[in-house]
């Protein structure tokens, strides 16, 4: 009778434990049951990077993808890729096994006044420079960029230097800067005879930096604008131009000082 009546206690217990335990899509709290149970949905930060891109690979400046190019790529990728391009036949085969979706990169009616272009940033404008130098391509620049190649810390004047000499050289036409504020790098081009770079935060200033002062940097604070600010401002700043005499007479005022200072 002891050993029954101990197997009894242990049934009892284990009963007890196991109405405890959530069944799929429960949580160990009870709740009402008109409350719903189910599972809280959470986005780990990797993820949610994932989604919020706008594709998961960019091939877009190549006119033939072949296996090689889509290789990584898991199923249900969202590839872009040039308006115009074509496929190996087995490159073909993957996109239709592994369902990878196709975004054609679309030709913008560009207002670019300028056809070349250096960039450059810091370890703070690194990410922001990479996504500028695809908008910049996508509008028609030949872009040159003179680094820096990864968010490891390295020094903003650097690669300012870089970028002006590039513009002061006239090798292109124009240059974009990116650190944290974009103060600094336009310290640090001015230095470079030839050279006029204007810090701006807004579409008004770039706009006013080029129709009345002639500046052919612009330098951007990742840390100050949104991308789409950025992009803003960078449209602003290559389609305008200083055309009036006024501000033409000016501008040769400026460079009037600087050679004061340099001979």
């Amino acid at each position: 009778m002891a050993d029954q009546s101990t197997r009894d206690r242990v049934r009892e217990l284990v009963k007890q434990v196991l109405a405890t335990v959530p069944t799929e899509g429960e949580t160990a709290t009870s709740a009402p049951a008109t409350e719903s149970h189910e599972p809280e949905h959470v986005i780990v930060n990797s993820l949610k990077d994932k989604m919020s891109r706008e594709w998961d690979r960019d091939e877009s400046a190549k006119s033939l993808l072949t296996e090689d190019d889509l290789r990584g790529l898991e199923e249900g990728a969202r590839l872009r890729i040039a308006e115009n391009v074509k496929f190996t036949s087995l490159a073909e085969d993957i996109v239709k096994d592994r369902k990878i979706e196709l975004i054609r990169k679309t030709a913008r009616k560009s207002t670019a006044k300028v056809r070349t272009g250096a960039v450059g940033s810091d370890h703070g404008g690194y990410k922001t420079k990479e996504q500028i130098k695809t908008y910049l391509s996508d509008q028609g620049l030949n872009v040159r960029d003179f680094g820096t190649a990864s968010d490891d810390a390295v020094d903003y004047p650097d690669f300012a230097h870089e970028v002006a000499k590039s513009v002061g050289g006239h090798q292109v036409d124009v240059g974009i800067i990116i650190d944290g504020a974009g103060i600094g790098s336009a310290m640090a081009a001015n230095k470079v005879p030839g050279v006029r770079a204007a810090a701006c935060y807004s579409v008004a200033l770039a706009k006013n930096s080029r129709e009345h002062n002639g500046a052919n940097i612009l330098t951007l604070g990742a840390g100050q604008n949104s991308l789409e600010e950025i992009k803003q401002i960078i449209d602003a700043f290559i389609s305008a131009d200083i055309s009036e005499e006024r501000h033409k007479k000016r501008v040769a005022k400026i460079d009037n000082i600087d050679k004061q200072y340099r001979c």
